[in-house]
């Protein structure tokens, strides 16, 4: 039976690749980059060594046409560097957004939320106290609209029914079962909370949707993963049903005037159930897949595991 490979970073090594990173987008931006802050497990706690991604928030004085090239491609670069770069999950904006409740960069609502209760300052001047919370209305909105930017594509669609991939990659594997589990539980708190968090509140309900793939997820994120075969086999049973859960506990949330993220997470439940034939003529190899959303969703929505 073949194993998952794990490749762990302890906090402190995290921790010091996020000041490195933070010196890096400071060099970048000069004196535009008001401050450089760790978010997510590093910063609140709970961070897994073999899974976790290291979460980085900057805030810069204003917003700039070229501010999303110049960020994206110092990120790229940094993520290239070797494995533990690549978890490397960059989210900004500018000051007076973020004051303001808005994001016009890349600072989803959940993750304004964390910097305003738990970021921790790695340079510049701590600016928490003018960060607005953002409302319950944006930390649901947010997620969903996440959920169907970077989960219901047709890459990520064709793992989640042909999930022997997934399977094979413990970070993958983790992200595909947990976020969904991280969505509901802000949606159900107003607080971001952490993955076990998110994890206990989910297997505490009376009768928990695919608790066993729950539960396989859990051990991998602590660096105990099953077998690749054990969990393709939870994953074919369980997957699906979860994300069901998660869309039709989202849309009785949603109000009038999210109209097309309703409309949205309705036609992503239809093609969930939509299973493609398990023996077409012509199935393209499982390396085509491109590599995005599940291979890389923090880095370039709300954090992930």
């Amino acid at each position: 039976m073949s194993t998952l490979p794990l490749e762990t970073l302890d906090p402190g090594s995290a921790t010091r690749i996020a000041e490195g990173c933070a010196m890096l987008f400071r060099q970048a931006l000069a004196d535009r980059l008001v401050a450089a802050y760790v978010l997510g497990s590093l910063a609140h706690g709970g961070f897994a060594p073999a899974v976790s991604d290291i979460d980085l928030g900057l805030v810069l004085t204003d917003r700039r046409h070229d501010d999303d090239r110049t960020i994206h491609r110092a990120t790229r670069d940094l993520q290239e560097k070797d494995g533990s770069h690549q978890r490397l999950s960059v989210f900004w904006s500018s000051l007076p957004a973020l004051r303001t409740d808005r994001d016009d960069g890349r600072f989803p609502a959940v993750d304004r939320l964390d910097l305003k209760k738990s970021g921790m300052l790695l340079l510049g001047e701590d600016v928490r106290r003018d960060v607005a919370q953002p409302g319950d209305d944006a930390l649901l909105t947010d997620s969903v609209r996440f959920a169907l930017e970077v989960l219901a594509t047709d890459p990520v669609l064709a793992e989640f029914h042909a999930p022997a991939r997934l399977a094979s990659d413990v970070r993958r594997f983790t992200k595909a079962v947990l976020l969904p589990l991280r969505f509901l539980y802000t949606a159900a708190n107003a607080d971001p909370g952490s993955t076990d968090d998110a994890i206990r509140h989910h297997l505490a309900q009376p009768s928990p949707v695919a608790a066993d793939l729950v539960r396989a997820a859990t051990r991998a994120r602590h660096g105990q993963p099953d077998s690749a075969e054990h969990l393709t086999e939870l994953l074919h049973t369980g997957l699906v049903p979860l994300y069901l859960h998660y869309i039709d506990s989202s849309l009785p949330r949603l109000t009038p005037a999210d109209g097309d993220l309703s409309q949205g997470l309705t036609r992503w439940r239809t093609r969930l159930l939509d299973r493609p034939d398990p023996h077409p003529a012509h199935r393209p190899p499982q390396a085509d897949l491109p590599d995005q959303g599940l291979g890389h969703t923090a880095g370039t929505g709300p954090t992930p595991p």
